[in-house]
């Protein structure tokens, strides 16, 4: 892209400014410039004062959900289902990576943050870790070790950190040659009025564009060549900073394949009505999910045909999709999301700064979204205290503190 293509792109979505100080640039920061607006989409921005072009929401009726009395009474028939579709190389894993660890009071990308007590547990090793107990399983009886592929997106803001830290730790004991990674989109930030801000004189503010673009950020890292070649038809995607994620679960691969759903979802009941996390639901009949600010009082307060919370079902971002299906629907347009965010930003006077509170908006597809594009979702149970100990703050609720607490539960030493 040259200046006057840049400069026409830029005039249609009113973000001339973006190119102020080009001539001030050295001949590689125009290029850099001039290549992220080329890839960045300014086209949702409008949506800052269109808001009501945006979709609303249909109608809530309660999915419910394979419990787990049902999961256990099956479980040996779903783990020889999981197990043979793993031996197979039928199952891929993509973890979700492309965040830092701001809120935790760190520089690195999250996935680097340190758990441990006495001795140094990132948050990366406890999932790498996790992921070799489905490894070990597989590949007993078996002549070889069966890998699970295991695909890692990243973004332009942690990309290098998080590959040398791999390198550096030797992939934790995973086969690098079985690790595949890939940068998220990344979307432009603005402030209330609509208008992009700077990061510096040849670069604008961006942020990924949340967690809903990573299929398709993948094909574009031309990694469904690479799922086609080793014949993955299921990828199981989930979340870094829940350090008791259990992915690539056979016993979760084989309900989803005889249930003969799109996809899979695990699902925790829920702490309180209130909890921050998105309930399972059927919307205008097709599965979904609600988030946890769009639950009224009224649809906290309803019952399902057994007396229970008819929306009880929270989500804990492990869902597991067939790929024929995520191809079928990866050129869809998903809901966007417009969240308000602190955003660092070059003030005119050429300084840096970083807002205490939130200054503008970032622009997000999320995958929760995903599972309103397809026919069917099996939303599958597990134990809270097992597999979900998210870490989203330093202290208090879902925590470094809670996490470290629920890890001593399961007997992992840190």
């Amino acid at each position: 892209m040259n200046y006057s293509e840049a400069k026409e792109k830029l005039a249609k979505y009113g973000q001339e400014h973006a190119l102020g100080y080009y001539d001030e640039l050295t001949e590689d920061q125009q290029e850099e410039l001039l290549a992220q607006i080329e890839h960045l989409d300014f086209s949702p921005i409008h949506y800052i004062k269109d808001r009501d072009e945006l979709p609303a929401r249909g109608v809530f009726e309660d999915l419910g959900a394979m419990e787990l009395d049902e999961i256990e009474a099956r479980k040996q028939e779903f783990l020889a289902t999981g197990l043979d579709a793993i031996r197979h190389t039928k199952v891929g894993a993509v973890l979700l990576a492309g965040g830092m660890g701001t809120r935790l009071g760190s520089d690195n990308p999250k996935c680097m943050y340190d758990i441990g007590i006495t001795k140094h547990v990132y948050i990366m090793q406890r999932l790498i870790e996790n992921l070799m107990d489905v490894v070990n399983a597989a590949s007993e009886g078996q002549d070889h070790t069966v890998w699970v592929p295991l695909f890692i997106m990243t973004s332009d803001k942690n990309h290098e950190a998080t590959t040398g830290f791999m390198k550096e730790h030797d992939y934790f004991g995973y086969n690098k040659d079985m690790v595949f990674f890939f940068k998220q989109e990344m979307a432009p930030a603005t402030d209330y009025e609509g208008k992009v801000y700077l990061e510096e004189k040849y670069r604008i503010a961006s942020s990924p564009n949340g967690n809903g673009g990573w299929f398709v950020s993948m094909d574009r890292a031309g990694l469904l060549d690479k799922i086609h070649e080793l014949g993955v038809e299921w990828l199981n995607c989930f979340s870094v900073d829940n350090v008791l994620q259990r992915m690539a679960d056979p016993v979760f691969v084989g309900a989803t394949i005889e249930s003969g759903a799109a996809a899979g979802a695990k699902v925790v009941k829920k702490a309180a009505p209130d909890e921050k996390v998105g309930a399972m639901c059927l919307e205008d009949g097709k599965p979904s999910i609600i988030e946890y600010y769009d639950m009224t009082p009224e649809l906290m307060a309803a019952k399902n045909e057994k007396g229970d919370p008819a929306f009880n079902f929270g989500v804990i971002l492990n869902y597991l999709f067939r790929v024929a299906d995520l191809e079928r629907i990866m050129n869809d347009r998903f809901p966007l999301h417009i969240v308000e965010k602190k955003i660092p930003y070059m003030a005119k006077d050429g300084t840096y700064v970083k807002p205490e509170k939130p200054n503008g908006y970032k622009f997000e597809s999320l995958v929760l979204d995903m599972i309103h594009q397809l026919d069917s979702c099996l939303p599958f149970e597990v134990r809270r205290e097992y597999e979900f100990a998210p870490i989203k703050n330093k202290t208090g609720i879902d925590s470094v503190e809670s996490a470290r607490e629920l890890c001593r539960q399961n007997g992992i030493e840190l």
